[in-house]
């Protein structure tokens, strides 16, 4: 690595965007970017984000992306980067180091000197400079004294062809579930939705003595609607151990295992945007790890398939 000689190229965009105004629009105009730009003298790709919607942007780009064989890392920092304390400095040149001279073929967040899968990362801290953790899934690499990374928690390389995914669906929600929510207020949410994410208590638990609301999403599913059980809990998987957690089950809601719900949301837009898929075609997708965004288990908490996303 001492005797590498990298050359940059650089690319800005003339409108800069808080994060915060990003969205499925901005996802396209970034995975456009990197596939009309991937040649054989590009090795890497270091994309610049806001904070707050980061965590989407990158697990979007995650799941878009296919037959992906180059870093593709997303980073930014805390403070402004015209603030003479700023992190941006360490996490940009950090994020052009590692993806210069480390071979990492998938879509990455650097932050708080780690590297992390973007479909496992979340946002956890406001005002920490370690503001992103991956609370599912160890670390890819750490930069200190010495940088480690941990070749046997990366992705494989892609056998696909190298392509992008821009036809996301728009019609996707997120609901987290709360003691007083109404069968009105349910009704309301699924009735023009293709995809919901709905965040339950604990490991996937659903409020079983409530019937009518199941009743509105064993109705919804039955009109195809992909509804993906994920945990209120930071840290965790829905398990279908309980009662509780068994109705969402019987009545045709999908497991999210381990997923953040950025991952959640996102797979949702782009498995929803593919064309000509049965809903159980589309059931099967959204079960199974296909970018190293989950861990299936059973429900006596066994791991059972996973493969670091092969």
């Amino acid at each position: 690595m001492g005797n590498t000689i990298v050359k940059y190229k650089f690319q800005e965009e003339e409108i800069l965007l808080d994060s915060s105004n990003m969205g499925p629009d901005d996802w396209i105009k970034i995975a456009t970017f990197i596939f009309e730009n991937d040649d054989d003298n590009i090795d890497a790709f270091v994309i610049l984000n806001g904070t707050d919607t980061m965590a989407l942007t990158a697990s979007a780009l995650s799941f878009m992306i296919e037959g992906l064989r180059k870093p593709v890392i997303i980073t930014g920092s805390q403070i402004s980067i015209f603030d003479a304390r700023s992190d941006a400095i360490n996490n940009v040149l950090s994020s052009l180091l590692l993806s210069a001279c480390y071979a990492i073929p998938e879509v990455c967040i650097f932050f708080g000197n780690k590297l992390l899968r973007a479909n496992r990362s979340t946002k956890v801290y406001l005002n920490e400079l370690n503001a992103f953790q991956s609370p599912n899934y160890g670390v890819l690499a750490e930069i200190g004294v010495d940088i480690k990374v941990y070749s046997t928690r990366l992705m494989k390389p892609m056998a696909e062809k190298f392509a992008i995914n821009t036809n996301l669906c728009r019609d996707v929600g997120i609901l987290r579930i709360y003691p007083t929510l109404t069968p009105d207020i349910l009704q309301n949410v699924v009735k023009s939705l293709k995809g919901l994410v709905l965040q339950t208590y604990g490991a996937g638990n659903f409020p079983s003595n409530q019937k009518e609301l199941l009743k509105i999403l064993k109705e919804a599913v039955d009109r195809e609607v992909l509804i993906i059980n994920t945990t209120l809990c930071l840290q965790g998987t829905v398990v279908g151990t309980y009662e509780t957690g068994q109705v969402l089950d019987d009545v045709g809601i999908i497991s999210g295992y381990d997923m953040t719900v950025e991952a959640a949301y996102t797979k949702l837009c782009v498995v929803l945007g593919y064309p000509d898929l049965s809903y159980n075609e589309r059931v099967q997708l959204m079960e199974k790890n296909i970018r190293g965004e989950l861990t299936r288990v059973d429900n006596n908490n066994n791991i059972n398939n996973f493969n670091h996303g092969k």
